[in-house]
């Protein structure tokens, strides 16, 4: 078994750096707060180790994103469109995204992200409340205990 399937194993088996897969995360942003959940990829558990992280927020269209500086190469199923809830990393700007609606790279009614990203977690939430969230707001990422 080489080192990436290891790591697999141990992510997905059960706690890996003190992080478990499902581990709930918060985002605030400043008043107006994300629960989500992380996935068991390479680039929820890289952007973990970083928690918290604290940033400011800018737009594009609908679109919120903000600074995450994690080392990690584009998974086998990275992409550019997302559905709504999904939260997502750019590895190539080193950015989280969070769509909730249209962007100017949308084609009709999709969520499409300026290039292809990482979904690293799921928020239930109903992210159309990002809508009031303006370019230089706080945003806070931590673990929820």
């Amino acid at each position: 078994m080489g080192v990436a399937e290891l790591m697999s194993s141990v992510w997905n088996d059960g706690v890996c750096d003190g992080m478990r897969r499902g581990t709930m995360i918060v985002l605030d942003f400043g008043g107006l707060a994300l629960r989500a959940e992380l996935r068991g990829t390479p680039t929820a558990r890289a952007l973990a180790e970083l928690l918290p992280i604290e940033a400011k927020v800018s737009t594009w269209g609908r679109e919120l994103f903000f600074p995450a500086r994690a080392e990690v190469e584009l998974e086998a199923d990275a992409r550019e469109v997302v559905s709504a809830g999904e939260l997502a990393f750019w590895p190539e700007g080193g950015y989280i995204a969070i769509g909730f609606g249209t962007t100017p790279a949308s084609q009709g009614d999709e969520i499409r992200l300026a290039a292809p990203v990482n979904v690293f977690a799921d928020t239930a939430d109903d992210v159309t409340r990002l809508e009031t969230v303006g370019m230089g707001a706080p945003v806070r990422m931590y673990r929820q205990d």
